[in-house]
């Protein structure tokens, strides 16, 4: 069903709106300047605002009586915006221009039920946009807006996509993200024996600080399946909340991390992924521990697998075959000249 005006919404001339209440915002714009309600729904317009509508464009302003089973927008964007908002979201009221945007409650990962999302949108006369699932945000950032399209939606419409949100008990919500500490094992013949610098610590130091996550411990240990398994259970044994074992995770025969990480009692591994840089990232657990086998694309580029990964970890997600398989869409880097990420389309 599609909404409509009635017989309670008409228009009259600017003139003729003079003393009257108006129905709803009208949007200024002056590029580069400003943007937002020149005059806000509730205005009585004066005599002299007449030349200034007329530089808006306004021959013709809506005069609103609500009829039964009508609903202005700024309350449909109230009810909207209740329906969709989920742990860790606030709303920014009142609504503006008919719109309310939603907001993070804390630093988190971002969590936005796609499926649901897709189904509020189809809709008639309703819109709902929002960042990317599994996009980290800072508190106090806007994560998505909603609003009816029209100045006046049937109140049938309304209560079927309020419906569609509250069945799922929201579309939105904001994971806080723990700082485990983390236990480090760097592997290679070449580090372990001073041939080479170790490029892999200072690397992983930095992505974790973004996280606050401390360092627990570093570990250097040479291409030997029982003495990498060894240091991987120091870690544990020392209270590491989470496992980063780097290098070694290619398919050369000298290459045995992924065998010391089995080894060690990890369980639920997944090795191999669709995203390019990345494709030989490994995931598991052990016990409850998260532990990740971190390939060497991660001395070469800005953003990997593993910058797609680290924060659905640390918000708890147990990361499945099948979560992998869904980042291959949106899994290939572009290879910037100047890495821009996150604001880039990897991982989107």
């Amino acid at each position: 069903m599609a909404s409509k005006y009635r017989s309670s919404s008409y228009s009259v001339t600017i003139e003729d709106s003079v003393g009257k209440v108006l129905a709803h915002d009208i949007t200024e714009i002056r590029p580069a300047q400003f943007k937002g309600p020149a005059f806000k729904k509730g205005y009585i317009v004066k005599k002299e605002d007449l030349p200034h509508l007329r530089r808006l464009g306004k021959e013709h302003l809506y005069v609103l009586n609500l009829g039964p089973g009508e609903v202005h927008e700024d309350d449909a964007a109230l009810k909207l915006s209740e329906a969709i908002a989920g742990p860790g979201v606030t709303r920014a009221l009142p609504p503006s221009e008919g719109k309310i945007s939603l907001k993070a409650a804390f630093r988190g990962l971002l969590k936005v039920d796609v499926g649901t999302l897709t189904e509020l949108n189809m809709v008639p006369d309703i819109c709902c946009a929002s960042l990317h699932n599994n996009t980290i945000v800072e508190e106090g950032e806007i994560i998505s807006a909603t609003r009816a399209i029209p100045l006046i939606i049937d109140q049938e419409i309304l209560d079927k996509a309020v419906s569609i949100a509250r069945s799922r008990g929201g579309i939105f919500s904001v994971v806080p993200l723990s700082s485990p500490p983390a236990g480090i094992v760097i592997t290679g013949n070449e580090v372990f024996n001073g041939l080479i610098e170790d490029k892999f610590a200072p690397i992983l130091r930095k992505k974790l600080e973004t996280f606050g996550c401390p360092v627990l411990d570093i570990s250097f240990a040479p291409d030997d399946r029982e003495l990498i398994s060894a240091a991987v259970k120091r870690q544990m044994a020392m209270g590491a909340g989470l496992l980063m074992v780097a290098g070694g995770m290619s398919v050369d025969p000298d290459d045995v991390s992924r065998l010391a990480i089995a080894d060690s009692g990890a369980k639920e591994v997944v090795y191999g992924t669709p995203v390019l840089p990345g494709a030989m990232f490994l995931v598991g657990r052990i016990g409850n521990v998260p532990v990740v086998g971190i390939p060497a694309c991660v001395l070469y580029f800005k953003a990997t697998v593993l910058d797609l990964v680290l924060p659905r970890i640390l918000a708890g997600d147990k990361i499945t075959r099948k979560d992998l398989a869904e980042l291959a869409h949106g899994g290939l880097c572009m290879v910037c000249k100047e890495c821009r990420y996150p604001v880039c389309p990897f991982g989107k």
